[in-house]
Parts: structure tokens; C-alpha cells; sequence
């Protein structure tokens, strides 16, 4: 009889030692930023892993978090966020978004990282947490205004675990997981301006016009309206009574949204300021300036500043 029961009991022991149970949570990736800019914009979220098991005193479970394209689908370059239109982004492995966080179960070649969950006791639970990184791709400052999202649930992310066997996830084998999350980015209206300077070069007497041409470059989100002020300049004077300066001397010259100079660029919307209408590009609005015939003042360097200012 005690043999019976010893022969019983040894044969119970690896079918216990299998029965390992896994769960997994993934806050949503929320990336923050504007693609006017031109630059990438990153975020991240972290994937928690929870494993508990019977009789799984000093084992490991291996975890094959397969990641596949979202509901925004991929490509081999990207996986996209629908939206107004779409937008490309990526998830990654590592913190210089270079990895791509892929599947085993997908088309494409990258595939997912593998890691563990020690179990370190008998009856007991385990718990490991990785990050996942994320990157909206550079270039697409044409995006229109509005949410763009992706969601990853079901067939998406198909995550196989069991104890490791140092086959990796290259081998199938396992129980089947899954997780929830949604990549998402908010974009709103923005601009962005930059001024070229205006240099009238070394003169002489100041007897007749002397004209120059600058530059602001405004770039808006697509289908903003925009109104582009110049201000008044350090004399606060009108826009063709402005004043380059020297201590108390001054260069009297005006700032023209025509090449006749006949229109002057001021800062009074609806009279004498200069719209448009952003679409994602930069566009340049050319800075017609004179200087009129006036006293000449002593030799020297003179100067002024003038703010642009983008109303959108």
C-alpha cells in the first residue's frame, strides 16, 4: 500500500509543476507634441506581467508578448494611427527606439522581445514590468488637426507564456494571453514663425531711397488662419516712421508688404497686416523695407528690433 501511494504521488508532481497562470496590463501610450514641428515625438507605457503557479518553487515562465500592427494596421516601415488621415509611428524594445517591438505572428520581420517572471515559491506569484517605447516618425507636418489613435486587444496581442525550456519564442508552444492598450495623439492648431534680418549695408549720404528685402516664414497646421503682425519697432512709431538708432540719433525707415512700398506692414489687423492660411509647409512672407531720403545722421551703426507676432 505505501508504495501504491508513493507511485501515485511522484507521477502527480509534473502535472502540478505545469499549472502556471499569467495575466497582463499595459497602460495606453499617450503621446504628447505637435508634428509641425518636423521633429519625432516620443512616449512610453509599461507592460506588467503576473504569474502564479503550483508547485512552481525557483522556475521561470517565459513570456512571448507578440505586439502585431494595431487596429490602425502597418506597414514594413511603420505602423499608423487613423485619424483625419494617417499617421506613421512605431513601437520599440529599446530606449533609443531603434528595436521594433514586433511579433511572431505577424507579416513583417521584426519580432517581439522574450522575458521572464520568476516564480520564487511554491504556491506563489511573480511579477515583472518592461517598458515599451513608442515614436509618432518625424516628418509629417502635414497631418491634419484632430485625434489619431490605434488600439491593441485580441489578435493583437497574442502573448504565449509557459515555464521556459530554453526554446524561446521561436517555439509556439504555450497558453495564450492577451492585453489592452490604445497609442493615441491629440494635435490642435499651432504655428511656428522665424524672420530673416534686413541689413541695409555701409551708406553714404542718405539722398534717395534705399531699399532692402527680409523674410518671416510662418508655418501653421493645415487649414489654420493666421494674421502676421510686425510691431512698431523701439520708437513705437508708425510702420513707415520707424527709427534705427544710434544713442540719440535715428535712421527714420519703413517695413512694406509690396515691392512698390506702397502698403506698409504694421500691426493693425484688417488695416495693415498680412493672413494666410497654414497648410502643414512653411511659407515665406516677403519684408519689403526703405529707407527715405533724410538729414544724415553721424557715422555709425544703427539699429532696431522688430517682433513678429503669428495670431492664429
Amino acid at each position: 500500500m505505501i508504495g501504491a501511494c508513493l507511485f501515485i504521488c511522484l507521477n502527480l508532481l509534473p502535472a502540478a509543476a505545469l499549472a502556471q497562470s499569467c495575466t497582463f496590463s499595459t497602460s495606453n501610450m499617450v503621446f504628447s507634441g505637435s508634428p509641425l514641428t518636423g521633429a519625432a515625438i516620443n512616449g512610453t507605457t509599461s507592460l506588467t506581467a503576473n504569474c502564479s503557479a503550483v508547485l512552481g518553487l525557483f522556475r521561470r515562465v517565459l513570456i512571448c508578448p507578440n505586439l502585431n500592427a494595431g487596429s490602425g494596421g502597418a506597414t514594413a516601415s511603420a505602423r499608423t494611427m487613423t485619424g483625419p488621415a494617417s499617421l506613421n509611428y512605431q513601437l520599440y524594445q529599446d530606449s533609443a527606439r531603434q528595436v521594433v517591438w514586433g511579433s511572431w505572428t505577424w507579416a513583417f520581420a521584426p519580432r517581439p522581445p522574450e522575458f521572464f517572471v520568476d516564480i520564487p515559491a511554491l504556491v506563489g506569484n511573480g511579477s515583472t514590468t518592461v517598458t515599451m517605447y513608442g515614436q509618432v516618425l518625424a516628418n509629417q507636418t502635414t497631418a491634419p488637426i484632430g485625434s489619431y489613435s490605434s488600439t491593441f486587444s485580441g489578435v493583437q496581442t497574442t502573448f504565449r507564456y509557459r515555464f521556459n525550456d530554453d526554446a524561446g519564442c521561436a517555439n509556439p508552444a504555450g497558453i495564450q494571453g492577451t492585453t489592452n492598450f490604445t497609442v493615441s495623439l491629440q494635435t490642435a492648431k499651432d504655428c511656428l514663425v522665424s524672420a530673416q534680418n534686413i541689413d541695409f549695408g555701409n551708406r553714404g549720404v542718405l539722398s534717395s531711397n534705399i531699399d532692402q528685402d527680409g523674410q518671416v516664414t510662418v508655418t501653421c497646421s493645415p487649414t489654420t488662419p493666421y494674421v502676421v503682425a510686425l510691431s512698431p519697432g523701439g520708437a513705437n512709431a508708425g510702420p513707415t516712421a520707424r527709427r534705427m538708432t544710434k544713442g540719440a540719433e535715428f535712421i527714420t525707415y519703413g517695413l512694406y508688404r509690396n515691392t512698390a512700398r506702397s502698403l506698409p506692414w504694421g500691426d493693425t489687423t484688417g488695416t495693415n497686416t498680412v493672413g494666410g492660411t497654414g497648410t502643414g509647409l512653411a511659407q515665406n512672407l516677403p519684408v519689403y523695407a526703405r529707407i527715405p531720403p533724410q538729414t544724415t545722421p553721424t557715422p555709425g551703426t544703427y539699429s532696431d528690433t522688430i517682433i513678429v507676432t503669428v495670431t492664429y
